[in-house]
């Protein structure tokens, strides 16, 4: 069994003077050229990249062959806060398919946006396989199969062409072998890398290729759809000009930059409060500043509903 070994002091949250609670974990940034510029602890011991994988993901569904629009795009890569919007652009996208939601093999569930949970809860509306905030994913995974005459039943299985293909996928953007297989919450398979080799991978998506700069171009052109409105991905992305960005469950993160710099972090307790000020640190490792990334690395903490403090990071 792979497991994770403590990292360092990374988000502290500060009350009054008094630091209440710490976030430990493991950082790795990458240069424009490739070289680690900055790391914390340990970013060569495999990791479950949870959704982070879905850029890598997304490009081995365009390897398959799929001619996704920009927005259906964005949405293979994206863990969608479930908002009308993303909603109806998938059904649409299954239904010109000849598909329906029954088709899909991730679990039911509620959309993952708080605001966007509360409205599909107000309108009466239950768990279902669309709303799940992998379904733009599984949505890109069927039209792989389509393209390519494999099984539509059964395309989470591992030993599916389709997951072959997206695995071999993963090691080459990643330049490394994978270092474990398991299941991820929607049912797909997951794969085990370093948080090197994540920067890596989105280095190399940044700066690649033309069907590469493809899924760059869906990605920035649509971040809204990527995460949600008020989603901490969709924020990075729409601060940082030109960046690509990825959240992902258990307190992982991944962004690169236009030039191929990149940053990748795993927090050690899987906070996403975390994860998502610990990639600004990386950021401002690569020369990234302004008021707007400023304002995303730090967050106040409140008492009676006033500021009494912060969460961001911890000094040293």
């Amino acid at each position: 069994m792979i497991g994770l070994r403590t990292g360092v002091p990374l988000i502290g949250l500060e009350r009054s003077g008094v630091v209440e609670s710490v976030h430990t974990g493991h950082l790795v940034v990458l240069a424009p050229d490739g070289r680690v510029r900055f790391a914390a602890r340990d970013p060569v011991q495999p990791v479950y990249g949870r959704s982070s994988l879905k850029p890598l993901q997304a490009v081995g569904m365009l390897r398959a062959g799929v001619d996704f629009g920009p927005a259906e795009l964005a949405l293979a890569a994206s863990s969608h806060s479930g908002s009308p919007q993303h909603l109806q652009l998938i059904a649409d996208q299954l239904r010109a398919a000849g598909l329906t939601e029954d088709d899909l093999e991730c679990p039911p569930d509620l959309p993952l946006g708080e605001a966007e949970r509360r409205a599909y809860l107000v309108a009466g509306q239950v768990e279902s396989r669309l709303a799940m905030n992998c379904s733009g994913k599984h949505a890109g995974m069927l039209l792989a199969c389509l393209h390519n005459d494999w099984p539509v039943s059964g395309y989470l299985a591992p030993a599916h062409p389709l997951q072959q293909l997206l695995a071999g996928t993963v090691a080459d953007l990643t330049g490394e072998p994978i270092a474990a297989t398991g299941v991820d919450g929607c049912g797909a398979p997951l794969f085990a890398t370093s948080l090197t080799g994540l920067a890596r991978a989105f280095s190399r998506i940044a700066t690649g290729t033309a069907e590469l700069r493809r899924l760059c171009e869906a990605m920035r052109g649509h971040p809204e759809l990527l995460g949600g409105t008020g989603r901490s991905v969709t924020r990075l992305m729409q601060a940082v000009p030109g960046l690509i960005a990825k959240d992902g469950a258990e307190g992982v993160f991944a962004a690169a930059l236009p030039d191929g710099g990149a940053v990748a972090v795993k927090i050690d307790d899987g906070a996403a409060r975390a994860a998502e000020l610990a990639v600004v640190i990386g950021l401002r490792q690569l020369g990234v500043g302004g008021a707007a990334l400023d304002e995303l690395g730090t967050r106040p903490v409140l008492g009676g509903g006033r500021p009494v403090g912060r969460l961001g990071p911890l000094a040293g």
